[in-house]
């Protein structure tokens, strides 16, 4: 029979002593989870054992000795490490012995209590501690499931990974403390970024109960009836920076909950969220302290009045292409130029507007300009509404231009069903037949040849009018586009996957092959 046994990297260049871990006799395996170095006393060891064993629920037992050949002053060393195999009396005992500056390792066992003792072929499987600890590759099972599934649990590599990361308790202790028994593991070196992390613990308690209680009380402002009445609803459902902060607030409080994370899923997600939010802040202080060097923000305000002027002029000759043979078509001279002269006078008020708003506009922007402090998507917002406050005319335009055009399309339908004898009825939600006399065909002729020779005419304004409206609705998507990604991108998860890959690793679905079997060393890198 096979026997494996899985032992850490960080433990290869530890002094002698003894192996503890876990023995898995579902599987015949070993798992190393740290050396003993001497001196110890057997029974402190013993002790230590079997408290841990009580806080972890995981069988800890010293399962064999180990033998650095660099560390050994003495040639009685191995036999006394034999004859530990009596004291602790575990079966089998496993020997792992270094010679110094060789690449091979010696692994055997001993069966001392029994009647017929078997050799075994060993297979010696190194794996790197600190990122089994750190993947979380076997999350915990559900108490209702883990008895039904412990025997299918115990012929699966997550056995392995589940004794691992439930011996986090043993793994606390390195070798600057002061107790009887000095250990070898992935931490024995010190705690790692304990004192960072301790700090951190202890100022997000106090930080995370204010950030809650002022977002208890903006949530409350927000969903108070003050805003549910009629202009304050519109623009908050209007305004996308009301809805970027909207979604801002709740990320602020998921990541300010006091509820803990309860899967692997939510944790990723909650440092996600907190990663997007803290460099979606930079970029808008970055923003912030760009716009206010070198009055900036005066050039921008000295610029946006000359460019809506020219945006304006462009309009007016656009109209005025349009009142003429635009593309030499014969348009109707009498609707032609009230459409045109409607359009030109909306465009005269429009710029009227701009110039009494232009002593402001300075102001107005610095003030936006502070807003850059809450994130870059809160600034991107704001341009976004920015544009379509300044392109509020091409809007009315197309609005005007859609409505006429759809009024002209109902009335040709309508007229066309009087003339095949039909009628639309409203209350059965269907088209019947109906018979008309002489007067009402000859009025509903009249009026659809006026309606269809009219027709290009509007037809022509709404195809221009639609096509400019879809020119500042592609700029705005392309800035809420932006946004998104600001707010969906997993950053976290990306600069995990680029640094530590081991951290995002899953359930482990491949098993050990077995099918070249030797009695000897077997390095496998996890």
């Amino acid at each position: 029979m096979v026997l494996k046994v899985f032992f850490p990297s960080c433990c290869s260049s530890a002094e002698s002593g003894i192996l503890i871990g876990r023995w898995i006799s579902e599987q015949n395996s070993a798992v190393i989870l740290a050396v003993v170095h001497f001196p110890f006393i057997p029974v402190q060891v013993k002790q230590y054992l079997s408290e841990v064993q009580r806080v972890t629920k995981v069988s800890v037992s010293v399962l064999g000795s180990w033998s650095n050949s660099k560390q050994e002053k003495e040639e009685s060393l191995s036999e006394f490490l034999e004859d530990l195999g009596t004291i602790f009396s575990h079966e089998p005992w496993i020997q792992i012995s270094k010679e110094g500056g060789s690449k091979f390792w010696s692994c055997s066992t001993l069966q001392k209590h029994s009647n017929n003792p078997k050799e075994e072929e060993i297979i010696l499987i190194y794996y790197d501690q600190r990122k089994v600890m750190l993947s979380h590759l076997h999350p915990p099972l559900d108490t209702a499931t883990s008895t039904d599934r412990k025997a299918d649990d115990a012929s699966k590599l997550s056995a392995i990974f589940d004794t691992v990361a439930k011996s986090k308790v043993l793994f606390m202790t390195d070798r600057y403390d002061d107790g009887p028994i000095k250990l070898t593991h992935w931490q024995s070196d010190g705690v790692e970024a304990s004192i960072i992390v301790e700090l951190m613990k202890q100022a997000s308690v106090p930080a995370c109960m204010l950030l809650t209680f002022l977002l208890s009380l903006i949530s409350g402002v927000c969903r108070s009836r003050v805003l549910k009445f009629w202009p304050l609803s519109f623009l908050w459902s209007k305004l996308s920076t009301c809805e970027q902060l909207g979604h801002r607030l709740q990320h602020l409080q998921v990541i300010s909950s006091n509820k803990k994370a309860q899967t692997q899923t939510q944790l990723m997600r909650k440092a996600n969220v907190f990663v997007s939010l803290l460099i979606d802040v930079a970029l808008g202080i970055l923003l912030m302290s760009w716009l206010y060097r070198k009055n900036r923000i005066g050039h921008l305000a000295d610029t946006l009045i000359p460019m809506a002027d020219h945006i304006a002029e462009e309009l007016q000759d656009l109209l005025q292409w349009l009142m003429g043979a635009p593309a030499g078509l014969k348009m109707n001279r009498a609707l032609d130029q009230v459409l045109g002269r409607f359009f030109l006078y909306h465009i005269h008020l429009w710029i009227s507007y701009i110039h009494l708003m232009s002593p402001f506009i300075e102001m107005i922007l610095w003030y936006v300009g502070l807003s850059a402090c809450l994130g870059l998507t809160v600034a991107l917002c704001i341009l976004s509404d920015i544009i379509a406050l300044l392109t509020f005319h091409i809007y009315c335009f197309y609005v005007y231009g859609a409505r006429l055009y759809c009024l002209k399309i109902y009335g040709l339908s309508s007229l066309w069903r009087l003339f095949r004898g039909k009628k639309w009825n409203v209350l059965r939600q269907r088209v019947d037949s109906c018979s008309y006399d002489l007067d009402q065909l000859f009025i509903g002729t009249l009026l659809f040849t006026i309606l269809l020779f009219l027709l290009p005419t509007t037809a022509l304004y709404y195809l221009v009018f639609t096509l400019l409206r879809l020119l500042v609705v592609i700029v705005q998507g392309l800035i809420h586009l932006l946004v998104d990604l600001i707010d969906s991108l997993p950053l976290y998860s990306i600069i995990l996957r680029l640094c530590r890959s081991y951290r995002l690793a899953g359930q482990p679905l491949s098993s050990l092959s077995l099918k070249e079997r030797e009695i000897c060393t077997c390095a496998i890198s996890t």
